[in-house]
């Protein structure tokens, strides 16, 4: 079974999201067309959708933020805890995000700097173009700065606690809330040499870029159509378009969009109805 979803726009105040797989309660992506129009993507699933599939057009800088991992999000929230990646799709000059900490430093010093409203001093600050990709594993600070436009792939948590929001105010003009003292025990202080996500780009295969139990992301950059099977896929493939137009599974998609194909589907073909087609999808190995 192959099924489009109709998405969700979010406006914050920094800019905006496009929630194109969702099973976050309150917030759930139903089915655009055919004969399960309307229903939930949970109702498809069976339960919870163990993924959130969004597109983040960043106008202004987000927070500076972390989120929980699985074991701290169930005990203090009842939910799963939200590891996540970005793939780059555009940006405008001087684009950047951050990602983990430049320099070491321990709780106490964390919890001194929020407050102080200095915690960007010991921030990893990384210069972004189309095509970049990070892994960001719960626990490590981070943000997406002005100018960046990305495809996010997370689990199924909506859990954000915000460290520095830069004094702004929110939609509703009073300052949003931080949880710094929430997020000291949920963040990795540990300082890596790079936080990058390299991979080798290749046209017409399948390009692994992130491989972790929460879930598996590949980039498939088409030219040529291309069938791909999903014996090893778990029991579902999200597909999603971030870049140029095609057919999969003979769904027409366009940049912007995401089909979901389920365990029903033995191979899954990727049309290019142009120049180009550029896929990145995402599996559960093992169901969390």
């Amino acid at each position: 079974m192959i099924l489009k979803f109709q998405p969700l726009l979010k406006t914050l105040v920094w800019g905006t999201e496009k929630w194109v797989l969702s099973g976050v309660k309150g917030s759930e992506t139903t089915v655009a067309e055919g004969h399960l129009a309307g229903k939930t993507l949970n109702e498809v699933y069976g339960r919870e959708f163990p993924l959130l599939i969004k597109f983040i057009d960043a106008g202004q800088d987000l927070s500076i933020q972390v989120h929980p991992d699985d074991a701290l999000a169930y005990e203090r929230h009842g939910c799963r805890g939200k590891t996540e990646m970005w793939y780059i799709m555009d940006t405008a000059p001087g684009a950047r995000i951050v990602s983990g900490f430049s320099k070491a430093i321990t709780p106490d010093e964390y919890q001194m700097l929020a407050e102080s409203g200095n915690i960007m001093d010991v921030l990893a600050v990384h210069d972004v173009a189309p095509g970049d990709v990070f892994f960001l594993p719960a626990g490590r600070v981070h943000a997406i700065c002005g100018g960046c436009h990305l495809a996010e792939i997370q689990e199924t948590s909506d859990i954000t606690y915000r460290i520095f929001d830069y004094n702004r105010p929110g939609l509703d003009g009073k300052p949003r809330q931080l949880h710094t003292g929430l997020a000291r025990a949920a963040i990795d202080y540990t300082v890596h040499p790079d936080y990058r996500t390299h991979y080798e780009q290749a046209g017409n295969e399948e390009v692994v870029l992130v491989r972790d139990r929460h879930f598996i992301a590949s980039m498939y950059d088409l030219t040529q159509p291309m069938e791909v099977s999903l014996e090893d896929k778990g029991d579902f493939l999200a597909v999603i378009c971030t870049e140029g137009s095609g057919l999969v599974g003979g769904v027409h998609i366009n940049a912007g969009e995401a089909i979901l194909a389920d365990y029903s589907e033995n191979r899954i073909s990727f049309v290019p109805g142009g120049a180009k087609l550029k896929l990145l999808t995402s599996y559960v190995p093992d169901p969390i």
